[in-house]
């Protein structure tokens, strides 16, 4: 399992999606460009020290990260307010790379149409969206929930 960001703008939201990643173990791509600069201060308060313990890999663009993604054989699961099936009706891989869209304007048609599946968070009617880093957490548990701990590994 992987998260992956796409052109991140918010340095506070990366830095707290690292310290999950940190704590459950899962690797992080971040493919650029972000919306600040990765040495930002407000990140490294956010990842607070454990940031260094992420498994953080940079992808100079879209097309280096889909290509390093297809070489692994990893399917993208792209989170998304458009799509209309939810995480809860996704059935999991332990491969996947959970693929969330940027805070100011989610993922571009040329992501959408590069994800395996296309997965929404179910909300109240009359709400757009969740914060990034809360919607990352909340997929990533269920993902989880589904591969590693139901599966029988480390609990």
């Amino acid at each position: 399992m992987r998260i992956a960001l796409y052109q991140p703008d918010i340095a506070g939201n990366v830095g707290t999606i690292l310290r999950l990643a940190a704590c459950l173990a899962v690797p992080v791509d971040i493919i650029e460009p972000c919306g600040f600069p990765l040495g930002d201060r407000q990140l490294k308060r956010a990842a607070m020290d454990y940031g260094a313990a992420t498994d953080t890999r940079r992808h100079a663009d879209w097309d280096s990260f889909h290509a390093a993604m297809q070489a692994e054989g990893r399917r993208i699961v792209l989170l998304t307010s458009a799509a209309e099936q939810t995480i809860y009706a996704t059935a999991f891989d332990e491969n996947d790379v959970l693929l969330m869209g940027s805070e100011s304007a989610g993922a571009p048609p040329h992501v959408h149409d590069a994800a395996a599946i296309r997965a929404t968070i179910p909300m109240v009617p009359g709400f757009r969206s969740l914060n990034v880093a809360v919607a990352t957490g909340m997929a990533l548990g269920e993902a989880l929930r589904q591969t590693r701990y139901c599966a029988g590994a480390a609990t």
